[in-house]
């Protein structure tokens, strides 16, 4: 039986190649890991190497052909003791129809891009034994080495080939076997799941589990089901939205907190008093964060192509800085937005974001006091959590995570001297706010956090 070698899928997204060049010619012998083609994607050039032994009975698409499409036939094995000109004839007939395929589920492939070439192999005709080539080697990182006559004996029998311990040369499957292999019954269980274990498992494991398939790994009884609320459900849908269609960039730095938490004591002790129901109590108090709100709502409109959401006909730029902040409720987190932070003083952005707080741990905000906005801050330091890169929250392009501010041993003027540090991360939406914009930004916000006075004025 000729074996059919097609074009193999030499990344998760890859959809079709050129054939750059062939290392072999029609009627060479080749054995298994001998490299046979030269295969160029959209990122590199990479080799081929055969997976079955044979002679080369028919080159199919010629050297320098672009634009081949993943699994279509490229050329054809006689196997032992196969006519080399019987099997190029047979691959004449099946060229064709190997062609189509791919064509056929191109659509299909164009829409969900990261399981474009995936599903293929999972769809692929009957003959397993076909299958094959695309995932071994290549795909699966492992190869079993075994004669075609095994390899179809155990196909017909549905003998997981690579369970089989081989007993020919360098521990080739040969067909004894194989034969031994079905008359004990022991290799037949994992073959019904051997294929998928190649190639189809990347498939697989790239489609999230069914409810009935988590729980069967745990033990009944361990595990009570909590249902989902609206909200860990619109979580869940953003978040997958956000790491699967924005292409994420990060960018960190430290800032020095020395003159900011000064000043904030500052600008505290002297808040006056004002009456209320529970007695007499500072007119505000302000938080390090609050005065993150206003550094980061500075620094946007210091660097005002950076203050953008992307939208696939247009750029959106936005007039004013309106910062989203990202608060911990029971089930989840949401993010209130302090409008026009860029133009409130500090004491005004410290009340308003409390009260923001407030209502939403007590699920009383309305829809335009957390849709929108252009920009986030998301603030784990009160954790002590030290740096972290935070999910952009869509349509802004740039979130900011903040770490907790600790002393460390800096370098100043040739000294070791002893310093506040906060580290922050920028993410970013490289569409919109590519890396050199997004250093501007995040510099000029360090400018503001270290040269406090500036937010004043």
């Amino acid at each position: 039986m000729p074996i059919n070698i097609t074009m193999p899928a030499l990344s998760p997204t890859m959809e079709e190649g050129n054939l750059a060049k062939w290392l072999v010619k029609e009627g060479d012998k080749v054995s298994p890991g001998d490299v046979i083609a030269e295969i160029e994607t959209d990122k590199a050039t990479m080799e081929v190497e055969a997976v079955d032994e044979g002679t080369v009975a028919k080159l199919v698409v010629p050297a320098g052909t672009e634009g081949v499409k993943v699994n279509a036939l490229i050329a054809v094995l006689a196997a032992e003791g196969e006519d080399a000109a019987a099997a190029a004839k047979s691959g004449d007939g099946a060229a064709p129809a190997k062609a189509e395929a791919p064509k056929a589920d191109a659509p299909k492939a164009e829409t969900p891009k990261p399981e474009a070439p995936k599903p293929e192999p999972a769809a692929a005709p009957a003959p397993k034994a076909e299958a094959a080539p695309v995932a071994n080697g290549h795909a699966s990182g492992e190869r079993t080495f075994a004669s075609p006559l095994a390899r179809r004996i155990a196909n017909e029998a549905g003998v997981d080939v690579s369970a089989v311990t081989g007993s020919g040369p360098h521990g080739r499957v040969v067909k004894a076997d194989v034969e031994a292999a079905i008359a004990s019954g022991g290799a037949k269980a994992p073959a019904a799941k051997a294929p998928p274990a190649g190639a189809p498992a990347a498939a697989v494991a790239a489609k999230p589990m069914s409810d009935d398939q988590v729980l069967k790994l745990f033990a009944e009884g361990s595990y009570e089901l909590v249902p989902h609320d609206n909200m860990r459900k619109t979580i869940a849908r953003r978040l997958v939205e956000a790491t699967t269609t924005i292409p994420h960039f990060y960018l960190t730095l430290d800032c020095e907190l020395d003159a900011l938490l000064a000043l904030r004591t500052q600008i505290n002790a002297a808040a006056p008093v004002k009456k209320t129901d529970k007695g007499e109590a500072p007119a505000y108090k302000l938080s390090v964060n609050d005065m993150v709100i206003k550094a980061m709502a500075m620094a946007l409109m210091a660097v005002p192509d950076a203050n953008a959401s992307w939208t696939e006909s247009a750029m959106v730029k936005h007039k004013h800085a309106d910062v989203g902040v990202a608060v911990s409720i029971p089930g989840g987190l949401i993010t209130p937005i302090i409008r026009r932070a860029d133009e409130k003083t500090l004491s005004v952005i410290s009340n308003e974001m409390k009260d923001l707080a407030s209502r939403a741990r007590s699920r009383k905000l309305k829809p335009e006091e957390y849709q929108g906005g252009t920009t986030a801050v998301s603030n784990l330091g009160m954790f002590g959590i030290k740096d972290f890169a935070a999910v952009i929250n869509p349509p802004h392009a740039t979130i900011l995570a903040v770490g907790a501010g600790e002393q460390r041993a800096v370098v100043k003027n040739g000294e070791i001297k002893v310093a506040t540090i906060m580290s922050v991360t920028l993410s970013t939406d490289h569409r919109a706010v590519d890396g050199a914009l997004g250093a501007e930004l995040l510099v000029a916000f360090k400018r503001m956090i270290e040269n406090p006075m500036g937010m004043l004025v």
